[in-house]
């Protein structure tokens, strides 16, 4: 008996949410690229925050961390999307690396406005991602996703808004 229900719990319930399987699996890997993109953000953003040097230490410390609690908050609900989906949420660095579309940055120190400037190219890079991934899932028929994916858009390019007039 004990070994049927644990057989029984290993097994993923279907998901009957009025998409089809072909159509979720597009869905999952576009998502699985997106979170291995906010993972990597994430870390860039706070590895700025701890090695942020300068006059405008204190404000920009604080400034990056607004930013990576952001991204950390974002990266968990495009988890959890995949997995309402009936995907498996990657959670390695190495599968997080082998699919982002974004560049880690090289441990050496960096001026604050270096540092700004990575960041912002990321977002807008982001942004412009997101835009061909909403094309792609509003294809597959995933409005659900393409809304959820929508929502990532806008987060994104105020973030850039926030990098660009602080360079100003």
């Amino acid at each position: 008996m004990a070994r049927k229900e644990s057989d029984k719990g290993a097994k993923e319930r279907s998901v009957a949410i009025g998409i089809s399987e072909r159509t979720r699996a597009v869905a999952s890997a576009v998502l699985e690229t997106v979170l291995a993109d906010e993972v990597l953000l994430y870390v860039k953003t706070r590895n700025f925050h701890w090695n942020v040097v300068g006059r405008d230490f204190s404000e920009l410390h604080k400034f990056f961390e607004a930013q990576y609690e952001a991204l950390d908050e974002i990266f968990d609900d495009v988890a959890e999307r995949i997995r309402s989906l009936g995907a498996r949420a990657p959670g390695s660095m190495s599968q997080f690396l082998r699919v982002t579309r974004l560049s880690e940055e090289s441990g050496a120190a960096q001026p604050a406005e270096a540092m700004l400037g990575a960041l912002l190219k990321d977002h807008e890079n982001l942004a412009r991602l997101l835009r061909a991934d909403i094309e792609k899932v509003g294809r597959a028929g995933d409005v659900g996703t393409e809304d959820f994916l929508t929502g990532l858009l806008r987060e994104h390019e105020k973030m850039a808004w926030m990098l660009r007039s602080y360079g100003q």
